[in-house]
């Protein structure tokens, strides 16, 4: 059964850093997308972060770009997210997501993100001085 299970989520002020990390099971990250989206109450989700299985290439959202840093551990089949800089608009649910294949990751940003295949409950970010 594949299964994918976020942590690391909380309370950070203005400026602050997160990690959020994903721990996946069942797939073979050498073969699956794994990227990270967001969804705020009253608005569709966001896919800000992708790393494409087959070599590692990572994928950013503008909004994100240059303050999250996503990474993965194949040998522990987890995937990182490195959230540096957080501001008033970062605050949402995050998740994780992975879709198979060798696709150009860029694919599963903004509003691709509905074409992850899997995801998983996703954990509460807020940004609050």
């Amino acid at each position: 059964q594949v299964q994918l299970v976020e942590s690391g989520g909380g309370l950070v002020q203005p400026g602050g850093s997160l990690t959020l990390s994903c721990k996946i099971s069942n797939l073979n990250l050498d073969y699956w997308a794994v990227g990270w989206f967001r969804q705020a109450p009253g608005k569709e989700r966001w896919g800000m972060a992708v790393i494409r299985g087959t070599d590692g290439t990572t994928y950013y959202s503008d909004d994100v770009k240059g303050r999250f840093t996503i990474s993965r551990n194949t040998a522990e089949n987890t995937v990182t997210l490195q959230m540096d800089d957080l501001k008033p608009e970062d605050p949402a649910v995050y998740y994780c997501g992975a879709r198979f294949g060798y696709r150009d990751g860029s694919l599963y940003l903004g509003a691709g993100a509905r074409e992850f295949e899997y995801q998983g409950e996703g954990t509460q970010v807020t940004v609050s001085s």
